[in-house]
């Protein structure tokens, strides 16, 4: 078991069902607004915490928006190359869906918790989906 993976998350994890989300998110963003169930992961970038978890973790197979990312404001743009670090964390045939900033946060309301990392590029918030995890 990777050691970022605490026992808190390791308990969220074991308690979510098929079609439940999870929010890694960046250093900025506003959980406990979003979220009652907040967890701090501030020492852990967000693409290692992603590739910790892809292990126990298979992404829901009947939603194909099953890892989303918050699109760039209008002017704005997403830092080089973090999108290809979190397509690297993923499993290879995971496609990453983007999002305005509003509609990522209506998502988060409902996602079973939010993990906050210590990510300091903004944009670094991605939803995960949990799929059926086959025995």
């Amino acid at each position: 078991m990777n050691p970022l993976v605490f026992p808190e998350l390791l308990k969220i994890l074991h308690e979510m069902g098929h079609g439940d989300e999870i929010v890694l998110s960046d250093a900025h963003f506003p959980a406990y607004t979003f979220n009652s169930t907040v967890l701090r992961s501030d020492g852990c970038e967000a693409t290692d915490l992603l590739k910790a978890l892809m292990p126990l973790w298979v992404l829901d197979q009947y939603d194909p928006e099953n890892v989303v990312m918050m699109a760039a404001v209008e002017g704005d743009h997403l830092p080089n190359g973090l999108v290809n670090d979190y397509q690297k964390a993923l499993p290879a045939s995971a496609e990453i869906t983007f999002i305005d900033r509003f509609a990522f946060y209506e998502r988060a309301k409902k996602a079973r918790c939010v993990v906050v990392t210590g990510t300091t590029r903004k944009y670094g918030n991605v939803i995960i989906k949990k799929g059926v995890i086959e025995g």
